[in-house]
Formats: structure tokens, sequence, C-alpha cells
């Protein structure tokens, strides 16, 4: 039975591993080519998920609402890249904070404006509602998986682009010395929007996936940037192996911190003092491991110039 337990634990912390690396992924290749602090990721994230939600009533179909939602939302994130974040390139970090929580403000307000201030539950499909036995006394729900899968193949198809296509070699070469690239005569502030659009897709493709399980809300975006900033830092800014290593190990140890750090605390403690500091102890334990890692490794477990 805890062998079990663990099982489903470890597949819970592999799903929001996935998760966390569909949102990092987009704000990698934000912050680790133009060098453009985006506050404002998670609300593409919320956007995602809203888009998915009206598109599932009106289509009747999840599926159907997923695959025109992906190009919906990179659209958005190029009218935001058109209109407010090609004017911050070359101001500070500073500013792009500020301008970016802006945005956030601004974001919220219209999706609450469209959508309401009630959340959307995202029906699923008969094959996607169900379980499956993975092992004997292990099941897991269907769509979990499925967000596993998704969330692999996505990993796959973006180290395809950026390692092995034109488009990943300006993205690189742009990573590395943009003013060089631009004087080769390659369009950076096409690149730049490009860019910004796949992140923001990506971004989409984990808010869409997550709110069947959760819903789509108003702020959902904002309870998770930070988890997200926690990633790329760990990771090594830039790096796509470092965001997808430490997006898999952050999930895992929140996931596995939440469910055993009180039977843990109850060896050396009393229950009531395990079960009062446990849940305080595992909401700190990803910056714990943030602080570690950037007292031994300042760049990061693998920072963009080792890739």
């Amino acid at each position: 039975m805890e062998t079990s337990l663990l099982l489903i634990q470890l597949i819970n912390g592999l799903q929001l591993g996935i998760l966390l690396f569909l949102l990092s992924a987009g704000l990698t290749l934000t912050f680790g080519i133009m060098d453009f602090v985006n506050l404002a990721h998670g609300s593409l994230y919320m956007l995602g998920a809203f888009i998915c939600a009206s598109l599932t009533k009106i289509t009747g179909s999840f599926v159907i609402a997923a695959l025109l939602a992906l190009p919906l939302t990179a659209l958005c994130g190029l009218i935001i890249e058109l209109v407010v974040v090609r004017q911050l390139y070359s101001r500070n970090h500073l500013d792009h904070v500020l301008a970016t929580f802006g945005l956030i403000l601004c974001l919220d307000t219209l999706a609450e404006m469209v959508w309401g201030p009630a959340g959307i539950a995202i029906p699923l499909p008969a094959i996607l509602n169900g379980q499956v036995e993975i092992l004997s006394g292990v099941v897991v729900p269907t769509f979990r998986l499925l967000i596993i899968a998704v969330g692999l193949l996505a990993a796959a198809g973006l180290y395809i682009v950026v390692n092995h296509t034109k488009l990943g070699m300006l993205i690189r070469a742009g990573a590395s010395n943009r003013t060089m690239v631009s004087a080769l005569g390659v369009d950076i502030k096409t690149l730049f929007t490009g860019v910004f659009a796949m992140g923001a897709a990506l971004a989409g493709l984990a808010g869409l996936l997550v709110a069947p399980i959760a819903e789509a809300s108003i702020g959902m975006g904002n309870e998770i940037i930070i988890t997200t900033f926690v990633v790329i830092i760990i990771g090594g800014i830039g790096s796509m192996k470092g965001a997808f290593i430490a997006a898999l190990l952050i999930g895992l140890i929140d996931t596995l911190g939440r469910s055993y750090l009180d039977d843990i605390f109850k060896l050396v403690m009393s229950a009531e003092a395990a079960e009062t500091a446990a849940p305080a102890v595992s909401a700190m334990l990803i910056y714990l491991m943030m602080a570690v890692i950037l007292a031994i490794r300042p760049q990061g477990l693998f920072p963009a110039a080792s890739r």
C-alpha cells in the first residue's frame, strides 16, 4: 500500500514538474534571449486557460478547444509584445518589473470583464475522464497521464527546434550576442516577437492543461509565476535543459514534501508539533533548495554557456 501511494505521489510530482517546465520554458526563452523580466508571463497562462474554457463551451470538445487555444494564446502574446513589451527592451530590469506588474493588473481586470469573477470549470470527454491502473494497486487519472505525455512531447519538440533548426540557431545566437546577430542582417525585432509568441503558447498550453483539474480563475498565473522564476534560477538562466531538470526536481520535492514531511517529523518530535511544522517547512522546501544551489553554483545547475 505504501509503495503504491509513493508511486502515485511520484506521478503527481512528475505532472507538476511538467507543468512548471512548460511555464519556465517560455520564461527561459523570454528572459534568456531578450533579457526581459516578464512578470506577466503567468497572465498568459491564465489567458490560455480561459480561452480554452470558452472554446470548450462553444465547440463542445476539449480537444478541439485546446488546439484552437494554442495559436490564440500565441496571438495574445504577439499583441502584448508589439504594444507593450517592445517599448521596454532598452530599459532596465526595474522598468520591466514595474511595467509587467501593471500589465498583470490590466490583464486580470480584462479577464474579469470578459469572463466574470468566478472561475470556469472545463469538462473533459469521457475518454480522458477515467482512470488507468498502470501497476497493481496504482490507479492514476487518465488526464494526468495525458499531461505528462503532452509535456514530454512539447519538451522534445522544443529541444529539436532550439538545437536542430535554423530558427533555433538564431535563438541561440541571439541569446549569446544579439548585437552581432542584428549586424549580420537578422531582423532581431521579428525574432524577439516570434520568441515571445512561442513563450506565450507554452504558457497557454500549461494553463489549458491545468484548467480541467483546478479551473480557469482570475489571477491563477500570479500564484505560480514565483515558482517558475525559482525553476529558471535553479536550472540556470537561459538554459532549457536546466529548466527541464529543475522543474522536475521542484515538482517532485514539493509533492513529496507535502505528502511525507509530517511523517518524517513525527520520528523526532510530537505528532502535534509535526503537524504544525510540516506544512510551513514543506512550503519553504523549494526556496531552501534554491538557496543551497545558489550558494554552491551561483549560475544555476546548467548555466546557458554549458549547453
